[in-house]
Formats: C-alpha cells, sequence, structure tokens
C-alpha cells in the first residue's frame, strides 16, 4: 500500500514512516523540504498520485487567533488533491477533548480542522491523543523564570510521542473509521505535580507553584483532556521514559 504521510519529517511523522515501512508499505514522507507544501499546494498533485492513504501530521506555525486559517487552507488544499487522486483513506491528527475548549484559539482550529475533513469527500480517520511527553518541557518554559515555574492544577494524561506514531499508523492500515480513536498515556497527573516530577528528574533546583491562571491550560475546564471511557491506553509511563531519556 502507498501511503503519503505530510508532515513525514516531523517528530511524529518521521517514526510513522519508520512503522509502516517496518510493515512493508511504501511510506513517503511529504514536506516542504521534499518540495510539497501543504499551506501553497505547491507539489501536491503529484506527490498524492497513486497513493491509497494520505495522513495529515502538518501542524500551524502559531498557537493563536492565525492557526484556523492555516487548517482551513491545509485542508481545502489536501482535500481537493486527494479527490483528484482518488486517494480512498485521509487520516489526521488531533488531541483528546479539543472540542470541550472553546477558549482557545488553537483548539477551536483542530475542531475546524476535524470538521473540514468530516465534511469532505475522502472517507476518513481521526486520532485524538494526549499532550506529548516530549512538549513538557516547553509547556514549563511558556510560565517559567530563574526561580520558578507556575503552572495550574489541570488534569492531563500524556504519552509517548513513539506511542502516539503508533497508533496513527494502526489506523492508518486500518479501514476508514469514519469517527474518532482516542489514545492517551497510563497514568493522569496534575500539571503542576508533572512539573515537579520533571524539575527533579532533570536536576532542576526551581519550584514549581501551582497558578491556575498560569499558561495556556489554565483555559482547559476540569478534566476535558484525560481520556474518555473508549481511548486505547498507551503502555509507556512517564517516569520510564523519563528515565530512559537521563
Amino acid at each position: 500500500m502507498k501511503i503519503a504521510v505530510l508532515g513525514g519529517t516531523g517528530l511524529i511523522g518521521s517514526q510513522v514512516v519508520t512503522i509502516l515501512r517496518a510493515a512493508g508499505h511504501e511510506a513517503v514522507p511529504l514536506s516542504p523540504s521534499t518540495g510539497v507544501d501543504l499551506l501553497t499546494g505547491r507539489g501536491l498533485s503529484d506527490a498524492l498520485t497513486g497513493a491509497d492513504v494520505v495522513v495529515n501530521l502538518t501542524n500551524s506555525p502559531t498557537f493563536d487567533d492565525a492557526s484556523p486559517a492555516f487548517f482551513q487552507t491545509t485542508m481545502d488544499n489536501l482535500l481537493a488533491a486527494a479527490e483528484h487522486a482518488g486517494v480512498g483513506h485521509a487520516v489526521i491528527l488531533s488531541i483528546v477533548g479539543v472540542d470541550q475548549v472553546p477558549d482557545l484559539a488553537y483548539y477551536r482550529a483542530k475542531v475546524l480542522q476535524e470538521d473540514i475533513l468530516k465534511a469532505g469527500p475522502i472517507p476518513y480517520s481521526i486520532v485524538r491523543a494526549t499532550q506529548f511527553f516530549e512538549f513538557v518541557d516547553a509547556i514549563l518554559s511558556w510560565t517559567a523564570d530563574a526561580d520558578t515555574v507556575r503552572l495550574p492544577a489541570t488534569p492531563v494524561q500524556p504519552m509517548a510521542a513513539a506511542d502516539v506514531a503508533q497508533a496513527v499508523a494502526d489506523v492508518t492500515l486500518g479501514a476508514p473509521l469514519r469517527g474518532v480513536r482516542n489514545v492517551a498515556g497510563p497514568d493522569v497527573f496534575a500539571l503542576d505535580e508533572l512539573g515537579r516530577i520533571t524539575l527533579a528528574a532533570n536536576g532542576d533546583q526551581r519550584t514549581v507553584t501551582t497558578d491556575d491562571s498560569a499558561g495556556m491550560f489554565a483555559a482547559v475546564p476540569g478534566d476535558v483532556l484525560i481520556s474518555v471511557g473508549d481511548a486505547a491506553i498507551a503502555p509507556t509511563s512517564y517516569r520510564d521514559w523519563l528515565d530512559r531519556r537521563a
């Protein structure tokens, strides 16, 4: 099976390509560095020729009010090219609970991306994942200074990028879901607790202060970012991942 992977050179995409190739499929990574630009449409039609499945793992360069325009344009370009090429299955990666956080522009933009896919002409699958372990350091940096990291106590259920990639690959090789598959890590943490665990593992002496107004995740209501009842639970725990990273 030929599978076109947009964003196929990134954190998740490169691992998806590796998994699919190991399973014997022709997985083609597509990105501006390979001559394919989903935002402008450059190279897209040729890249999708002969593809059975297209996986879109591209992401908006910003999390602000510019992100909806990015997803509108890229999805319009993708679906037009995929329909022309006769692609039979389109897969995107989204976020667990994304439709329950209307106060975040980026989450609204991801809902828009999902809605465009659902209304489009291509049989589809949506993989919704929780936050990645690999992004925790960045989340801490948003509200940090030399001595303190301020974090809300928002419940999160993060997972390893490798487990996200496996979930995307599994869905890619199946029949179109025409719906959503949720995947999450094995453990739930309050975000401030996760910050303390991370700093300790890094040998970082800064203090985590609980501040429910701090950072992007302060806008998240309740426990909407943790897994729902039908979610697949990934095998890698955060503490094991930290140990391996160390």
